[in-house]
């Protein structure tokens, strides 16, 4: 069971590590990716692919709002412009879709592993998502 927890807070890592990595082009993105992964993987616990489905879906989500900001800022920019503005917007947007994608895939997959490096180090599950935990 996914612990979404430790996937919006890997995200969260991720962001705020980015941001912060700004400063350094390159390098600064692609640690965001390892350390949002490896807190991802290592909050969900559970051993080498728990922590690598957690890290995965962290780095995932990064790479998809990402996108998105992405998409919506070429769309504005291509309303502002009118008919022209427009159809240049949707040519450029299959090309930053394609460099979106790309850029996602490989987040998610840095996020993955090291995520998977974090359930190894934090091999107890996480128990307050347990499912014999009694509720009542």
């Amino acid at each position: 069971m996914t612990n979404w927890r430790a996937v919006i807070i890997g995200f969260l890592v991720a962001t705020v590590v980015g941001v912060l990595g700004v400063v350094v082009p390159g390098i600064g993105q692609l640690a965001a990716g390892l350390f949002g992964g490896f807190v991802a993987g290592y909050i969900a616990g559970g051993g080498l692919l728990r922590g690598f489905w957690h890290g995965l879906l962290a780095g995932a989500l990064g790479g998809i709002i990402a996108g998105l900001a992405v998409a919506f800022i070429v769309g504005v920019v291509g309303w502002a412009g009118g008919p022209i503005g427009g159809a240049l917007s949707g040519l450029a947007g299959i090309g930053i879709f394609a460099v979106v994608l790309l850029v996602s895939f490989v987040m998610a997959l840095e996020s993955a592993i090291a995520g998977a490096v974090g359930g190894v180090l934090n091999g107890n599950p996480d128990p307050s998502h347990s499912r014999s935990r009694n509720r009542y």
